[in-house]
């Protein structure tokens, strides 16, 4: 079966419904568990994409002796993984989440700062799938081998505290915030104890929620008019939420928006909200 090109970094239901039996295409499923300790659903209240496989950036595909959650682990430890998951130098991937798009351009993001450019999230996720009336399954489906992934780091994609700390409040460079109004200013606590509320100062409160619509990515053009309305046509981005993975919406809306200069602070909320001497500010 012949592979359609994929049009990364986004693909419909539709795409990946044609090219799905493709030898090429792999589907990994991206989600992750709820906030605070919530135990997951039971298997069959969660189906998964035929022939999908479990992208665990949460406990597995991390940092794993990282105090931070998920953190982007070492470059030998990301290509295990991924060659564990059946996945090839020439793969065609393919990530989605059982929200929609939430957590799925989280593993997105992190194939391409590994230098794996055939990648794209499914826009409207496993919601989305579902609504097309597409066929699913109960589990999850080992590869039947292992991959040849080679990771090949690319700088600048993850940034850490002290690269934002040198961009906040500088010209031409802009922190913006994935997380709601109200974590932003400070109003609504965070879902993770010990943290302080409110934000770095000078970052922009873009909700990961405003680049979608009914779980969809908004428009290339409507896009490019959310970002210039918050940064006018600054390209130098870094974006930050509570734990680095809806930071990667935003990218992902940058991204489609045209913008090219873009970075992810993996530590996000959870480490600068930490008590320190790092500035925050509420309101």
């Amino acid at each position: 079966m012949t592979t359609s090109p994929m049009p990364t970094p986004l693909v419909s239901v539709r795409w990946l419904e044609a090219n799905i039996a493709s030898g090429s295409v792999v589907v990994l499923d991206a989600s992750m568990a709820p906030i605070g300790g919530a135990p997951p659903p039971r298997p069959a209240e969660t189906p998964y994409i035929p022939g999908a496989r479990v992208f665990d950036f949460d406990h597995r595909i991390c940092d794993r002796a990282s105090p931070l959650p998920h953190m982007m682990p070492s470059a030998e430890l990301f290509e295990a993984e991924l060659r564990a998951l059946g996945v090839n130098r020439d793969s065609q991937v393919v990530v989605y989440d059982k929200v929609g798009i939430f957590s799925s351009p989280r593993a997105w993001w992190m194939l391409r700062s590994m230098g794996h450019e055939a990648v794209a999230v499914l826009d409207g996720g496993l919601p989305a799938w579902l609504a097309a009336g597409l066929p699913t399954e109960n589990t999850a489906r080992p590869p039947s081998a292992p991959g040849d992934f080679v990771a090949r780091p690319q700088p600048g994609y993850f940034c850490d505290a002290d690269r934002v700390a040198e961009v906040l409040g500088r010209a031409g460079q802009r922190v913006l915030d994935a997380r709601s109004k109200g974590r932003f200013e400070g109003s609504e606590p965070e879902p993770r104890q010990g943290l302080r509320s409110g934000h770095m100062p000078g970052a922009i409160n873009l909700p990961f929620s405003a680049v979608q619509r009914e779980g969809r990515m908004l428009p290339p053009d409507e896009l490019r008019q959310l970002y210039a309305s918050k940064v006018g046509e600054l390209d130098q981005l870094i974006f930050s939420c509570g734990s680095g993975v809806t930071a990667c919406v935003l990218a992902l809306g940058a991204t489609l928006a045209g913008h090219s200069k873009l970075s992810v602070y993996d530590g996000s909320w959870s480490e600068w909200g930490l008590p320190s001497s790092r500035p925050v500010v509420s309101g």
